[in-house]
């Protein structure tokens, strides 16, 4: 096989690797710069979610379980907002005030951007030896296309301070074909707690 052909062979795999696999990135992220006040320590979870209850009642779990391995106390919205609806922002006010909380952590979801790609395929087509030397080459695209299709899941995190009730933070994420929330939401979750922790938001990891 020729040069030209095993290098659009490794692209083409490259691709099929990355939509296969999911991964969560930081496309974007905003500290108030004025907010001198140190670290949480106590941090009330949202996840918003108007479709799907349980998978926001999931995301909430693996946040606070997350949390509270990093050293930082954590409480899910669910367990003093019973309704699976969403809640006045009175109601949210008062759970919030409820728990102690310093901080909200809300992360809500932005969108659904369903990729498609199309490329060559991987496998030799017929070695006409007319072709002579661009042999190779041509056999290695004279293949039916392959597609592969796979969603990129965009989420706004941010987190407020509840003694002035004023946005310290927010982020913009992206995960790429995600599998479920229950799979994706521990790595998502780590990306946003190692992003507050450089922020000086939440305590810096132990050494």
């Amino acid at each position: 096989m020729g040069k030209c052909a095993t290098q659009v062979i490794s692209m083409v795999a490259a691709v099929i690797i990355a939509a296969g696999c999911a991964s969560t990135t930081l496309q974007s992220q905003w500290r108030d710069p004025a907010y001198t006040s140190g670290p949480f320590k106590k941090v009330f979870v949202i996840g918003l979610s108007a479709r799907d209850i349980t998978a926001r009642r999931i995301f909430e779990d693996v946040m606070v379980a997350k949390l509270t391995a990093a050293g930082v106390q954590a409480v899910p919205q669910w367990q003093y907002l019973k309704g699976d609806g969403p809640a006045a922002e009175g109601a949210v006010a008062a759970a919030v005030d409820a728990t102690g909380a310093d901080a909200v952590l809300m992360t809500r979801l932005v969108a659904i951007d369903r990729q498609v790609s199309l490329s060559p395929g991987i496998y030799p087509g017929p070695g006409f030896g007319w072709y002579g030397p661009y042999a190779g080459w041509y056999s290695g695209w004279y293949a039916a296309p392959q597609v592969v299709q796979y969603d990129i899941v965009i989420a706004e995190t941010t987190l407020f301070d509840t003694k002035t009730k004023r946005l310290v933070w927010s982020a913009t994420s992206q995960t790429v074909d995600p599998a479920s929330v229950q799979q994706e939401a521990p790595a998502f979750a780590d990306t946003i707690i190692g992003a507050l922790q450089k922020a000086g938001l939440l305590p810096a990891p132990k050494s």
